[in-house]
């Protein structure tokens, strides 16, 4: 279920969501200098993002945050819905880590700064097309911590917490989840790397990836940022859950 494999082996495919034409090209530019990467489509705004998605059904998409027709984060919210299999990268000028929360609710599985490096972002992309995660485990935690306090607060009235519409709420697991799969997801939730999860259980970093995308496949999300989320909404993380 790899995205890197989803087309016979080839590169993965990506779209890029700008309004602006010399950075959509310039950030076309910078990926499709890579062989394992392909930019399959270039849109400027978010309605076309989402007919382009039915139209490729691409591995990611670099979805700018202020478009005309459709926000970046709505065409998120619409994408994620119909395709959970694509993973979204959001373009941002700002570091705000209120907007990030609200993107990672949309279903992001991170962002990019706008005056990030071409390095860095061609990492950032492959890092999520390999299963690993474009934050910090800094910043990970802390929205973590937001998700758990936001999930504990909704069944509770809190009127800035109201209960999502039906169609948003978390599927059932596909399956239930091992003991050890337990365990990696929660070092996934809280920003761990593949190495680093590889290391606190004794086991291979290969090993843990194999574990990672079960625990993916399972929850139904295409990458670890969304399976925090997942997990959280489905009770599988609380703040006293992991301080036992």
């Amino acid at each position: 279920m790899g995205r890197v494999e989803n087309h016979e082996g080839g590169p993965s495919q990506i779209v890029v969501a700008d309004d602006h034409p010399l950075f959509r090209s310039a950030l076309t530019s910078i990926l499709s200098g890579n062989p394992d990467l392909e930019v399959v489509g270039e849109v400027a705004d978010g309605r076309e993002a989402l007919k382009i998605c039915r139209k490729l059904r691409p591995d990611l998409i670099l979805m700018d945050v202020r478009m005309p027709q459709m926000d970046g984060l709505a065409a998120t919210r619409a994408i994620k819905q119909e395709f959970p299999d694509t993973a979204v990268l959001i373009l941002t000028s700002y570091e705000d880590p209120d907007y990030l929360f609200d993107a990672i609710k949309a279903g992001a599985a991170g962002y990019i700064l706008k005056i990030t490096s071409s390095q860095e972002i061609i990492d950032a992309v492959r890092g999520v097309l390999s299963d690993e995660s474009p934050l910090s485990q800094e910043l990970s935690a802390l929205l973590l911590r937001r998700l758990i306090k936001e999930n504990q607060e909704a069944p509770n009235g809190d009127t800035a917490h109201r209960n999502p519409p039906e169609e948003d709420l978390a599927p059932p697991l596909a399956a239930p989840l091992a003991p050890r799969e337990e365990e990696v997801l929660r070092l996934v939730a809280w920003g761990q790397t593949n190495q680093e999860i590889a290391r606190n259980l004794l086991i291979s970093t290969s090993t843990v990836k194999k574990y990672v995308r079960r625990v993916m496949d399972k929850l139904g999300v295409s990458d670890r940022t969304q399976a925090a989320v997942r997990a959280v909404e489905l009770g599988l993380l609380s703040e006293e859950r992991e301080r036992n």
